[in-house]
């Protein structure tokens, strides 16, 4: 049982809380919508992984040298595991603050934010240009998977059918996400469509530039989306043997996610660099579709 928290202690906490909650909202992402849907308690743990995988995402898409790209990862790795000695003193940072009591409250594992750092690290260098599907597969599993494996903690949910299904649909909102930025991730160097789907189109280079250029990418593209669909079915399946109402947040996210993807193959991949999104009031729709009706 952990001590009780002195005034001091809890107004830390507090400020840790608003700290976690503007950065999750400045993102301007679909996440801070969806989890909008959950009590205060678990919304502030949210709050609180999404900002560390920020964190940490930030580092690996920042313009330090790789060398400090790596220590700066390692620090967070350090962090975490501060979180978990009883014996550490508090954190100084303010996201691994509002981490703390989400760890306590709801279980969080150590080696799921590991596994998210671990992804992290892949990204720096070239290690992540052209990956073959294996080591996308793992790619996905480390930045998306693990961190739904820390979602359903705090949803209520994380039974087998529900570690499955946070799993898989880490992996298709993963491959979404690099469908969607596949022009962005070209300009910072990288190219994360399979290697296997570039050599079945018949595009030798892995040169990320050269392979956006190329009139055969729609694809690989839609070789890539084919894998996403598969993913999403796969999540909606073990969705089914899962307590749907403690994991309503996570399919708020998965119907947008699957919806921007159905846009992008109906767009047939002709504005690469313009993917389709979702309105503002769509995503409130399907908020109430899917998250509070």
């Amino acid at each position: 049982m952990s001590e009780p928290m002195n005034a001091g202690d809890s107004h830390s906490e507090v400020v840790a809380r608003d700290y976690v909650r503007a950065v999750t909202r400045a993102a301007g992402s679909s996440f801070y919508l969806g989890m909008r849907i959950l009590p205060e308690d678990r919304r502030a743990a949210m709050f609180a992984i999404y900002a560390f995988c920020r964190a940490v995402d930030d580092i690996a898409d920042g313009d330090a040298p790789d060398t400090d790209k790596r220590a700066a990862l390692e620090a967070w790795r350090q962090t975490i595991d501060a979180l978990y000695d009883p014996a550490a003193p508090a954190p100084q940072d303010m996201t691994a603050r509002a981490l703390a009591p989400a760890i306590r409250a709801y279980g969080l594992a150590r080696e799921d934010f590991h596994a998210v750092v671990d992804g992290m690290e892949m990204d720096i260098g070239a290690g992540m240009r052209a990956p073959t599907r294996q080591r996308l597969e793992l790619y996905c599993n480390r930045v998306a998977g693990a961190v739904g494996l820390l979602s359903i903690r705090v949803f209520g949910d994380a039974g087998p059918a529900a570690r499955g299904f946070a799993v898989a649909l880490g992996s298709a909102l993963q491959l979404t996400n690099i469908l969607r930025d596949v022009a962005e991730d070209s300009r910072m160097g990288r190219l994360y469509l399979p290697e296997e789907d570039l050599a079945a189109a018949g595009i030798e280079s892995r040169d990320p530039a050269t392979v956006l250029a190329d009139p055969r990418l729609p694809n690989v593209c839609e070789a890539v989306a084919q894998a996403a669909l598969v993913r999403y079915e796969e999540a909606r399946r073990l969705l089914e043997g899962c307590n749907r109402r403690m994991l309503r947040p996570a399919v708020v996210m998965m119907e947008m996610y699957r919806r921007v993807l159905e846009r992008m193959i109906a767009a047939q991949w002709r504005r690469i660099d313009a993917a389709p999104g979702l309105s503002k009031l769509e995503k409130i729709w399907i908020t109430l579709r899917f998250g509070l009706l």
